[in-house]
Order: structure tokens, then C-alpha cells, then sequence
């Protein structure tokens, strides 16, 4: 039987233009107890349009767990430590997931 999730988790995706602020970011959602925890991934390649012109850059991408009231508090933190003046952000519902992990989660970011 799967279990009745009282909480809604999820996953904020966010892009960083260097490893130090990837790790700060991540240090600091992670001591306050906005996320359960964070996983960063690099190289990643991002192609994109930005002030009239197509950029081709090598990014950080962080991919947090956390919960979904957690994400403007998320959002105001990342923007006081992000360099970017539009830092991507993102969240993605989790569907499911072992129910020991979203407890963990649960109880990491209350």
C-alpha cells in the first residue's frame, strides 16, 4: 500500500555560474533547514538566450530536496547569495518516492 504523503516534497532545480556559489548556496539552504539536502552537478552545459544574445556557458546545477512550502523561503535565500540577476529556479513535484527517504526528507526541512 503506498503511503499517504502529508507534506508535499520536491525537487528546486537551480543553475550556478561557479562551484564556490554552488557550495554556498548549498551550505546554506542545507544549515538553515530549507533543504534535506543537495546534489551538485557540473559540468552542465546551458545554452541560452539573455540580453539579446545566445550564450553557450558551463554551469553548476543544483538539484534540491526540499518541500513545497519551503520554496520562497528558498527563493529570497538564493537570491541574497546568487550572483545572477535572474537565477533559474525551478521546483518539480515528486510523484513518489520510498517512504523512508520522504520522512527523512519531512523531517530534514520542517
Amino acid at each position: 500500500m503506498p503511503m499517504k504523503i502529508e507534506f508535499e516534497p520536491v525537487v528546486v532545480l537551480i543553475t550556478c555560474g561557479s562551484e564556490e556559489e554552488a557550495l554556498n548556496i548549498s551550505r546554506a539552504l542545507v544549515e538553515e533547514q530549507l533543504a534535506a539536502c543537495v546534489n551538485l552537478i557540473s559540468p552542465v552545459r546551458s545554452i541560452y538566450r539573455w540580453e539579446e544574445k545566445i550564450w553557450d556557458e558551463k554551469e553548476w546545477l543544483l538539484i534540491i530536496k526540499t518541500q513545497r512550502k519551503r520554496f520562497q523561503e528558498i527563493e529570497a535565500r538564493v537570491k541574497s547569495l546568487h550572483s545572477y540577476s535572474v537565477p533559474e529556479m525551478i521546483s518539480l513535484p515528486i510523484i513518489e518516492g520510498s517512504s523512508s527517504y520522504l520522512e527523512w526528507l519531512s523531517e530534514m526541512t520542517d
